[in-house]
């Protein structure tokens, strides 16, 4: 049964969510738990990062979303040390969405784990604090690549940005502090149990996808680690006959498209050849249109490492977890950057028709969950025209632009923003987020916490 909800513009939403929930009910209690659940994130991905990606493909918003997820909602994102959202001051000072924000870290791990914590922390939650207010001591939490292992099922992580980076780092790891790189990266490829991981951050490239003279081991866990990871060495025991496994290694192109189909290998590291993000670090003006600088053809699209990675993973009987991050999203709205946003939230978009073709052939929603959401939005991205006049905050509707063509959108930020962010999902207990709901924005609709989405599939993994 699908209810779709979409995000509205005024009250009455709660009040029809109700009347769907009572409707629900006896299926709800009768919900399998999901064979399959992927969860892909749009770093830094608010309402107006995905208008503007549809207008330039569409030339019309709410094409992307909206039309291919039964539940299409909104979240909120805050941290332990941010203020909950709160509609009427968003709709009120214009100003207030610009602080309190949560960073990728504490996101991260609230969309991994369940728990809020504090900005900077991957995996972990604060336990003692000294007379300050600092964290003077920290315990892990489990996260739902953790949870999957224990069920027997397959496990992956893959992003366009670097694979120790803040988000992928939160599906896996346990640190104090997202800025440890080199203990973060070692923990996922010495320590984890994980079957995929793929990501940027080669220490032999630049964000070109140019040879360097001099490695940069520093997102990779130090030499010796990338030396071990990537010649096939044994690093921990990732499907559980009680022996190590040594990881696969891949780096062009060709072999990520190579493995999106046929036989694969049980355990992949893939890192693409470049430095920093698939794409929009590279060369030539970074403020030009979508597609105008050509784009690096040596590196594979995230759509293309989704493949790879679900093919691996897909190998596994009792199923499968799957994080993919769209994370360059994130690194082109804090530099405003609107033709690489739009060319980065389409290629995230892309990902997700690629991950609905891989259920569709290979598995069904009956038995597979699809998540997709943002941990938060970047650079207050607005129509054109939006502020505060004359002690009122104004919010136009975008003006109407054609097919390639840049939207008439708007900058206010080069941080996060405390906005709600997107969140849909389609397949095997999809509508039981509907019963999270907390609260309506007056324009984006009704919206759930950020730690809901993996409370509910773990209570799903349990029964």
């Amino acid at each position: 049964m699908w209810i779709a909800l979409r995000a509205g513009r005024g009250p009455g939403l709660l009040a029809l969510i109700c009347c769907v929930l009572a409707a629900l009910a006896p299926w709800a209690a009768a919900q399998d738990a999901p064979k399959n659940v992927i969860v892909m994130i749009s770093d830094g991905c608010g309402f107006m990062q995905v208008e503007a990606a549809d207008r330039w493909r569409h030339g019309a918003p709410d094409m992307s979303l909206k039309p291919n997820f039964p539940v299409c909602i909104a979240m909120h994102t805050h941290s332990l040390e941010g203020p909950p959202y709160d509609a009427e001051a968003a709709w009120t000072s214009f100003d207030w969405r610009a602080s309190g924000a949560t960073d990728s870290a504490a996101a991260a791990t609230a969309l991994a784990t369940g728990h809020k914590t504090y900005n900077s922390a991957i995996g972990v939650i604060p336990v003692a604090w000294d007379e300050e207010g600092g964290v003077t001591a920290v315990e892990a939490v489990m996260n739902l690549s953790e949870r999957a292992k224990e069920l027997g099922k397959a496990s992956g992580v893959i992003t366009s940005v670097q694979f120790s980076h803040a988000t992928p780092a939160g599906f896996v790891a346990h640190n104090e502090s997202r800025g440890n790189y080199v203990e973060i990266a070692q923990e996922m490829l010495l320590r984890s149990k994980m079957d995929v991981v793929m990501g940027c951050g080669h220490p032999w490239y630049d964000d070109q996808g140019h040879r360097v003279d001099e490695a940069d081991y520093t997102m990779v866990g130090g030499a010796r680690t990338w030396i071990d990871a990537t010649t096939g060495r044994p690093a921990a025991d990732a499907d559980g006959d009680g022996q190590p496994d040594a990881w696969v290694f891949i780096e062009d192109r060709e072999q990520f498209v190579a493995l999106g189909t046929g036989d694969a290998p049980s355990r992949v590291l893939g890192v693409p050849k470049v430095r920093g993000t698939l794409q929009q670090g590279r060369e030539g003006d970074a403020n030009a249109a979508p597609y105008v600088v050509p784009l690096n053809e040596d590196v594979p699209t995230l759509a293309e490492m989704a493949r790879a990675a679900l093919n691996v993973l897909g190998q596994n009987e009792n199923g499968l977890f799957l994080m993919i991050e769209g994370g360059a999203i994130d690194w082109a709205c804090h530099a405003n950057q609107l033709g690489r946003l739009i060319e980065e939230e389409l290629d995230f978009i892309d990902a997700i028709g690629a991950v609905r073709e891989w259920v569709e052939a290979n598995s069904s929603w009956e038995e597979t969950l699809l998540v997709i959401t943002a941990d938060h939005e970047t650079g207050y991205l607005t129509p054109a025209g939006a502020g505060d006049e004359d002690g009122k905050l104004v919010w136009p509707e975008p003006a109407d632009t054609g097919p390639n063509e840049l939207p008439a959108l708007e900058w206010h930020s080069g941080g996060h923003t405390n906005s709600v962010v997107p969140f849909a999902a389609i397949g095997a207990g999809a509508e039981l987020y509907l019963e999270r709901v907390i609260g309506e924005d007056p324009h984006w609709g009704p919206y759930i916490d950020n730690t809901d989405l993996p409370k509910l599939i773990f209570e799903l993994w349990s029964r």
